[in-house]
């Protein structure tokens, strides 16, 4: 389902954190956030997933404009993987951490039903965490907790993913993994990702967000280009697609001495 962002604003403690940010994403793209630390890419993400209200703009999943919905109705159609969504599963077992994602179907007070169980066994299937269902939750190396809480987020059946940087602290396999995981799923994802060259390996198209502003969006090659890489990461490399369809980037042997205000 596609998700469309517009004219974002959002003010804390009366500073603008966005200012007026756009984001498109068709059904069933992978759109990746990037950009440097403080430049609003979660604050972003906490009015995609009804977290926190925008000063002004639209957030629409599909036809609905996510703030006029109420919150179950809202969790229906979207689901979020935080830094910290662990927090509050500690004591649960894996099958029951993501027998939580049904929640929103039937109340936190409901019983799972047959449509529930499936929803939560195809979710350990898919993510692989079958041999892991009556493990505690808690005593879960990293990779496998990151798993556990995507098959919470999928067996909530979601139309929309959004995950605040799923990969960090993980070992490279581990991140390469899941986000192959996550792009075989089909469903529409906005995520934040900190590591550019996983964020080009993956993602269908980047939002660039840098003080609070879109400054790049578009298919990765359109925006990972060396001025953007310059004037907003500060770093000196360009990006290509190579044979096999991967888009690398190449970074130059000396850090730039100072970065240039084009972009910025």
């Amino acid at each position: 389902m596609r998700l469309s962002v517009d004219r974002l604003h959002i003010t804390l403690d009366r500073h603008a954190i966005l200012n007026g940010v756009d984001i498109k994403a068709r059904s069933g793209e992978f759109v990746g956030l990037v950009g440097p630390n403080g430049s609003g890419k979660s604050t972003l993400l906490r009015a995609v997933y009804r977290s926190l209200r925008p000063a002004d703009g639209t957030v629409r999943v599909g036809d609905d404009d996510i703030w006029e919905l109420g919150p179950r109705a809202a969790a229906l159609r979207t689901a979020a993987v935080l830094q910290d969504g662990g927090d509050g599963t500690g004591g649960f077992t894996v099958i029951e951490t993501v027998s939580l994602g049904r929640a929103p179907h039937h109340g936190l007070l409901g019983r799972d039903g047959p449509k529930d169980q499936r929803a939560v066994e195809e979710a350990v299937d898919l993510c692989g965490i079958r041999h892991l269902a009556h493990r505690d939750h808690g005593s879960l190396s990293g990779g496998e907790r990151q798993r556990v809480l995507l098959a919470r987020a999928l067996a909530q059946r979601p139309r929309l993913l959004v995950l605040d940087e799923l990969t960090n602290h993980l070992d490279i396999r581990a991140r390469f993994e899941l986000l192959h995981l996550i792009r075989s799923t089909g469903t529409t994802t906005l995520a934040v990702l900190h590591d550019l060259d996983l964020a080009a390996r993956f993602c269908d198209h980047l939002v660039v967000l840098d003080r609070g502003v879109a400054v790049a969006a578009g298919p990765v090659l359109d925006v990972l280009t060396p001025e953007i890489l310059a004037g907003v990461f500060g770093v000196a490399a360009s990006s290509r697609r190579d044979a096999d369809g991967v888009v690398r980037l190449t970074y130059a042997a000396e850090p730039l001495a100072a970065v240039p205000s084009t972009v910025l």
